[in-house]
């Protein structure tokens, strides 16, 4: 550590999870087995404590690295009863929700915009659309074949008979008709609740409901999203009053959008105490193009402009290419179009999973798209300059842990003057 530096004892991390329906209790059991797997490749000690029941749920943190001790106290802002709120939806209702996300993402010109950059974020937003299109296909293919099954079936059997003429054999056949329209309802209802059954490995019904929650207001936040916001804020303002070294808010996936809003309210209404604790802002995998390229993410475009240029905070932004489902690499205000004048936010670093996993995890966990989503939040076996835990819970603040590195611009696939039309008012 650089003479310097003043080394953090105590820190308060505030971690915005993405649209996640589980209980923050996962944050923690995920926290504390993939410290203690760090901690283990890389040399150093921590411990993890649940904390007592109070207004939010949190755990403390103690750890020794490099000779020196720190202390975090980790909250995490819950969010999830407004995703469950959100994922309440009936089968038709979210094949309905289907047809009205396209039709935004597609009229507003957004899908178009976002094609211009990473691929892996596309092909992970049509994965969705495909993949409930296809069970739908099935569905009807498998019932109007067992349909016609019995159809064929109970026509053979007038035939034989001897009753293939007339009004009876015209009676049958129209019954056989409705009791195949009959089969095929059945099959189609059994089947779909059979797919819908398996998302916990499929993925399809969460995904449309994220995409769906998002364009719902043509990026606009929801209102009780909204209100839950400003209570963050103020759990942040708090904690700014307290006497620590650092206030880390960590943004993570769609949380990412969240936590760039609310540290913007937090310094845009001047609660930051003079001489207070040091603010670091932390978005991890972000997917913030999903919503600020949407017509009326105005507060968040004007969000994203704002933070660029303040001096009140230190913003790093870590993504990675073997990250599908983020927008690898993109810095977040420039690829939305609002860079302004003096831009100093965010610092665009990667996690580089290729390098920072040895050939044999990253090899286990390529496929595993969901998962490596949430490796930010993990142990790497090769560690390179990204340590979560030694970034909420180490002894350097967020500024002198990445205080050499050079502003980096964000590495898109398409120039950067594309997108200045995406700078509404």
């Amino acid at each position: 550590m650089s003479s310097d530096m003043k080394p953090v004892s105590l820190r308060r991390v505030f971690h915005i999870p993405g649209y996640d329906p589980i209980h923050p209790r996962r944050y923690r059991e995920l926290y504390r087995s993939e410290s203690a797997a760090q901690a283990k490749i890389s040399g150093y000690e921590i411990v993890v404590q649940g904390g007592a029941p109070e207004d939010s749920f949190h755990w403390s943190v103690q750890s020794r690295i490099d000779g020196q001790a720190a202390q975090a106290r980790i909250d995490v802002l819950v969010w999830s009863d407004i995703v469950r709120a959100s994922m309440a939806q009936s089968i038709a209702a979210t094949y309905w929700q289907l047809v009205q996300t396209a039709s935004i993402y597609i009229s507003t010109g957004t899908l178009r915009r976002l094609m211009w950059l990473r691929k892996g974020p596309i092909i992970a937003a049509f994965y969705p659309v495909g993949m409930l299109l296809g069970q739908l296909l099935l569905a009807v293919l498998l019932g109007w074949w067992l349909g016609g099954v019995v159809q064929t079936g109970l026509n053979a059997a007038v035939v034989a008979t001897g009753l293939d003429g007339g009004i009876i054999a015209a009676a049958v056949g129209w019954l056989a008709l409705l009791v195949k329209l009959g089969i095929l309802g059945s099959v189609m209802v059994f089947a779909l609740r059979w797919f819908k059954a398996q998302d916990k490995r499929l993925f399809a019904h969460y995904l449309m409901h994220d995409y769906a929650f998002s364009a719902q207001h043509l990026g606009a936040t929801p209102p009780a999203l909204d209100t839950r916001l400003a209570t963050f804020t103020d759990q942040i303002a708090r904690a700014l009053q307290d006497p620590v070294d650092e206030v880390l808010v960590v943004g993570h996936s769609s949380g990412a959008h969240l936590a760039i809003s609310v540290v913007a309210d937090l310094i845009r209404d001047k609660r930051l105490p003079v001489d207070g604790p040091k603010l670091a802002l932390l978005t991890l995998g972000h997917v913030v193009p999903m919503v600020s390229f949407l017509p009326r993410a105005k507060h968040l475009r004007a969000d994203l402009a704002y933070l660029a240029t303040q001096d009140a905070l230190t913003w790093v932004d870590v993504t990675a290419p073997g990250d599908g489902c983020c927008f690898a690499l993109c810095d977040p205000v420039a690829v939305t179009g609002v860079t302004p004048p003096g831009k100093r936010w965010p610092l665009v670093i990667s996690a580089a999973f290729t390098q920072s996993l040895s050939p044999a995890r990253w090899k286990a966990l390529r496929w595993r798209f969901f998962r490596l989503h949430f490796q930010y939040l993990c142990a790497f076996d090769r560690p390179k300059d990204y340590d979560y835990f030694q970034i909420t819970a180490g002894p350097l603040t967020l500024a002198d842990r990445y205080r050499d590195r050079a502003p980096s611009k964000s590495r898109i696939d398409v120039p950067a003057s594309k997108y200045t039309s995406l700078a509404l008012p």
